[in-house]
C-alpha cells in the first residue's frame, strides 16, 4: 500500500497540532488486513518445534511442530538416535472426528500435548474439559469424562486453593507398608487397619479437637516412609469472599443468570494452616511448637525424610518478607529452621522454573536426604545457589555468584556433585536476558558453558539425565532444536531447523533490538521497534507502546517468533521495553516494583524513547499512544494519570485498576500486606481524577481473572470527575476479551488510535456490516 507522506504533529503554544495524512485514507481492506496479519504470517512458518516433553520411563520425548495447516506430533528414541511421526496423525483425526462429532485433519488435532499409555499403544489427552483416551492399535478414540476439581489437569476459575474439609471412611491415604489407612471422620484424623473387618479392633482416634471451623484436611495427610508416623494440616479456614456476575446474554437462555466464584483480595482474613504430628502405634499427637511460622500465607506440602526421623515444609510469611524451610523432628516434634530467607522489599516465592513471562526465585534439592541442601536465593542482589549444610543449616559454600542470574536448574547428579542449569548476564556484551546452559560443580568449581550460539536457547534434560535437548532461536534467527549427550555434551542429531522462507518472502522482518540507559544513568533498559509497513525514513511515525509490566516476568521477546503487530499495517511504531521493576535482572531492578506498581518502569520507558527519538528523525514522541492488558491495562491508563506530559492516548483493557480490588497472591506479592496507603497511591481508581489525553476502557463482563467491578470503579471516579472517556463493555467476554470478540475489540483499538494518533477518519462500520449482513444467509461476518 502506498501512502503520502504526513503533515506532521507538532506541539504549538501548548496544544497539539495532530498528524494526517495528506492524501489516502484509511480503508476498510486496511483495517482487514491488519486484523487477519498475525494469522497469515504465523501459517508460513515450517518446522517450528514446541517444548519436547521427556516420556517418565525411557529415552524418549515428544514435541509438537508446525507445518503447512496445522501441526504434527514427533516421537524421538534418544538411545536410538531415531525420529518418526508419533502416532498416524490421517488415522487418529478419523477416529477423533468419528467419536467427538467435529471434524479434525491430520495437521489441525486439537491439542497441543499428550502422553502415552499402556506401553505406547494408546494417548491420553485433554479436549474441552473432558480426559480423551484413543487406541493407536483400532484407532478408536473415547470421552473418559469431565474433570473435576481435584483432578491434576482440572483449571477451575476457583481462587480459594484451602484443602477442603472431606469427611468419610471410603477416602483414604494407605500407609507405605500397606497395613493402614488413615481417613478424616467428623474433621479428625482416623486409621484403621487396611483388612480390618469393622469390629473396631484395629481402628485408632488420633485427634479429638477437629471441627467444622478448625478441622483436618485428608489432602494433606503425609505418612512416615516407615509408616510409624502421620502429619496432617488442621485448618481453620479465612474469609470467603464472592465476586458475583451477571451473565447478561446467556448462550442457552434468554433470561440472564448470576454466578458467583470464591476470591480472596488483599487484607482478606486467610485460612490457617498447622501441621500436627501423630505416632500412630502410641496412638498419640506429637505436640509442635508453631512459634516458627505462626501467620503463614501458605505452607507447603509437608515431606518426609527418606529414614522418617522427620519432614520438612516452607512456611511463606503473609507479607512475604519471610520465607523458612522448617524440619520438624518424627520423635520430638522439636521444629527448627533449616533455611531462612529475609527481604525488606518481597520474596518473589514462586518456584524459579525457565519461564520467561513468569518464574519466581525458589529451588530446592535435598541431597542425600536432606544432609545437603542446595537452594536458590537472591541473597546477595542476584539469583544464585548456594550449598546447604542440611545438619546445621550453614552456607557450605556459594555455589554460583557474579552480577547475573540462575533462570532454572535441569538436572542434579548427586553422585558426580555437579549441577546443570540455565543463566542469564553471564556472556559480556550479549544482551543480558538471552539464556544458555551452563556445569557446575557442588563446590563452586568447574563452570562450563555448553551452549556457544549467541541465541536464547532452552534445554529440557531427560529424566535420568543421560540426554537433552536444546533449543535456541532469537528474534532474527530461526530456531534450531538438537539432541545432546549430557556426559561429553555432544550432538547427536539435529531435530529442528525452522523454514522461515516463505515468511521473509511474505514481507516479515524481525523488530529491531534497542537498548538505552534508565533512570539511574547506568543500566541498560532493552526493548524493541516494529517498523511500519512500508518503512520510509522520511516520513514521521506516531509512536504505540504495548505494555506489560508485571513484575512476574520480563515481557519483550527474545525468541523467534512471527509475531506481528497488527497497528503497523495502519502507519504506526509500536514498542515493547522492559522497565526496571520487571523481572530476570538483578534484585535492585527487580525491587523497584515493591509497593509501586503504578511506576511501572515509565521513568525508564520514557528515556528509552527519547533515545530512539534522538537517533531516528521518523519516531515522533509528540505522538505516543499506549496499550495494555491486565496489569498493562493498568499500566496503560496510569500512564495518562502519571505521565500525561509524554503519553497521549490509551486502550486499556481488562485492568487491574486497584490492586485492593485484584487476586490476593498476585498483588500482596508486590503491594505487600498490611493494605496500607501504598494501595491507593497506585490506584487507577483514587487518581481517576488526574486523568489528560485520550482514554479507551475495555471490559468483559465475565472477567473470571479481574474483577470486572475493578474497570467499573474507574468509569465511576472519572464520572464524578466530569472525565471524558470511551467505554466498551463486552457482556459475554472473559479476561481480555479474548475468543470470539477478539477481532471486534482488536478493531476497536484500531479506530481509537487511529482517531486519535493519526487524526483521520475510521470507515463507516455500520454501514460495512450493513452491506455484508444485507442478504439473508449470505454467511459474511461482520468486521
Amino acid at each position: 500500500m502506498k501512502r503520502a507522506g504526513w503533515v506532521c504533529a507538532q506541539w504549538v503554544f501548548g496544544f497539539l497540532l495532530v498528524c494526517s495524512a495528506a492524501y489516502g485514507q484509511l480503508t476498510a481492506a486496511d483495517f482487514d488486513r491488519a486484523l487477519n496479519l498475525q494469522e497469515k504470517m504465523s501459517a508460513l512458518v515450517v518446522d517450528q518445534p514446541d517444548t519436547p516433553v521427556w516420556q517418565e520411563s525411557g529415552d524418549t520425548f515428544v514435541y509438537r511442530k508446525s507445518v503447512a495447516g496445522g501441526h504434527l506430533f514427533e516421537f524421538v528414541d534418544a538411545d536410538a538416535e531415531s525420529k518418526q511421526p508419533a502416532f498416524d496423525h490421517e488415522k487418529l483425526a478419523a477416529a477423533l472426528s468419528a467419536a467427538s462429532g467435529e471434524s479434525y485433519k491430520a495437521a489441525t488435532l486439537p491439542f497441543m500435548r499428550f502422553r502415552y499409555a499402556d506401553n505406547r499403544t494408546a494417548i491420553e489427552f485433554i479436549l474441552s474439559g473432558s480426559r480423551w483416551r484413543c487406541d493407536l492399535k483400532a484407532y478408536t478414540c473415547a470421552n473418559q469424562g469431565s474433570l473435576h476439581p481435584g483432578d491434576e489437569e482440572y483449571d477451575g476459575d476457583d481462587y480459594d486453593d484451602t484443602p477442603k474439609a472431606v469427611n468419610g471412611a471410603d477416602r483414604t491415604k494407605a500407609s507405605p507398608d500397606g497395613h493402614w489407612l488413615a481417613y478424616v471422620e467428623n474433621y479428625n484424623v482416623h486409621v484403621r487397619a487396611k483388612d480390618a473387618k469393622g469390629d473396631g479392633k484395629e481402628q485408632i482416634t488420633l485427634s479429638e479437637d477437629g471441627s467444622e471451623g478448625n478441622y483436618y484436611a485428608l489432602d494433606t495427610i503425609a505418612w512416615s516412609p516407615d509408616s510409624k508416623f502421620l502429619v496432617a494440616y488442621r485448618i481453620r479456614p479465612g474469609y470467603r469472599r464472592l465476586i458475583h456476575y451477571v451473565d447478561a446474554a446467556p448462550a442457552d437462555q434468554l433470561q440472564p443468570e448470576y454466578p458467583t466464584m470464591v476470591y480472596p483480595k488483599p487484607g482478606d482474613v486467610l485460612a490457617l494452616e498447622q501441621p500436627v504430628l501423630f505416632d500412630v502405634a502410641a496412638k498419640r499427637e506429637i505436640p509442635i511448637d508453631n512459634s516458627l511460622f505462626p501467620n503463614p500465607y501458605e505452607l507447603s506440602e509437608p515431606q518426609w525424610w527418606k529414614d522418617s526421623r522427620g519432614f520438612t515444609f516452607d512456611y511463606n510469611q503473609r507479607g512475604h518478607q519471610v520465607y523458612r524451610v522448617i524440619e520438624v523432628d518424627a520423635h520430638t516434634g522439636a521444629a527448627r529452621a533449616l533455611i531462612t530467607e529475609q527481604s525488606q522489599t518481597f520474596i518473589n516465592y514462586e518456584p524459579l522454573i525457565m519461564n520467561q513471562f513468569d518464574t519466581g526465585k525458589i529451588y530446592r534439592c535435598d541431597v542425600d536426604d536432606g544432609r545437603q541442601i542446595i537452594w536458590a536465593s537472591e541473597r546477595d542482589g542476584w539469583e544464585h545457589l548456594y550449598l546447604i549444610d542440611g545438619k546445621t543449616g550453614a552456607v557450605v559454600n556459594q555455589i554460583t555468584k557474579g552480577d547475573w542470574v540462575v533462570r532454572a536448574v535441569n538436572f542434579v547428579d548427586e553422585k558426580k556433585r555437579q549441577i546443570w542449569f540455565e543463566a542469564s548476564g553471564m556472556n559480556d556484551g550479549e544482551d543480558p536476558y538471552f539464556v544458555h546452559g551452563y556445569r557446575i560443580d557442588f563446590d563452586g568449581t568447574g563452570l562450563t558453558p555448553l551452549t556457544p550460539v549467541e541465541a536464547n536457547h532452552h534445554l529440557e534434560f531427560s529424566k535420568d539425565g543421560k540426554y537433552y535437548v536444546d533449543t535456541w532461536s532469537r528474534i532474527d534467527l530461526a530456531p534450531t532444536m538438537a539432541l545432546y549427550r549430557t556426559e561429553d555434551n555432544k550432538e547427536l542429531m539435529e531435530l529442528e531447523h525452522t523454514d522461515i522462507g516463505k515468511l521473509i518472502a511474505a514481507g516479515w522482518h524481525p523488530p529491531e533490538v534497542f537498548k538505552a540507559k534508565g533512570r539511574d544513568g547506568k543500566t541498560d533498559i532493552w526493548g524493541v521497534i516494529y517498523r511500519p509497513a512500508n518503512f520510509d525514513e522520511h516520513k514521521k511515525y506516531p509512536v504505540i507502546e504495548d505494555i506489560y509490566a508485571g513484575p512476574q516476568g520480563s515481557f519483550v521477546p527474545k525468541s523467534f517468533s512471527a509475531r506481528v503487530e497488527p497497528l503497523t499495517e495502519l502507519g504506526f511504531v509500536v514498542v515493547q521495553i522492559d522497565g526496571m521493576g520487571t523481572n530476570n535482572r538483578s534484585r535492585a531492578f527487580h525491587d523497584v516494583a515493591w509497593h509501586n506498581l503504578k511506576d511501572a518502569g515509565f521513568p525508564d520507558r520514557i528515556l528509552w524513547h527519547k533515545a530512539v527519538a534522538a537517533r531516528y528523525p521518523w519516531y515522533d514522541i509528540s505522538r505516543v499512544g499506549i496499550f495494555g492488558t491486565s496489569a498493562g491495562g493498568q499500566s496503560a491508563m496510569g500512564a495518562l494519570l502519571f505521565h500525561p506530559e509524554f503519553y497521549k492516548v490509551a486502550v486499556s483493557n481488562s485492568g487491574c485498576h486497584d490492586n485492593r480490588m485484584d487476586k490476593i497472591w498476585w498483588n500482596e506479592q508486590w503491594m505487600g500486606w498490611p493494605v496500607g496507603p501504598q494501595y491507593s497511591e497506585s490506584s487507577n481508581v483514587d487518581n481517576a481524577w488526574r486523568l489528560q489525553g485520550k482514554l479507551m476502557l475495555v471490559m468483559g463482563l465475565m472477567d473470571h481473572n479481574v474483577d470486572p467491578s475493578s474497570t467499573l470503579q474507574v468509569v465511576d471516579r472519572l464520572i464524578k470527575a466530569n472525565k471524558t472517556f470511551d467505554l466498551l463493555v463486552v457482556p459475554e467476554a472473559d479476561h481480555g476479551t479474548r475468543g470470539p470478540w477478539t477481532r471486534y475489540t482488536n478493531r476497536n483499538l484500531f479506530d481509537y488510535f487511529v482517531k486519535n494518533l493519526l487524526g483521520e477518519e475510521v470507515p463507516d462500520w455500520n454501514a460495512q456490516a450493513a452491506t455484508a449482513s444485507a442478504a439473508p444467509g449470505s454467511g459474511q461476518e461482520e468486521p
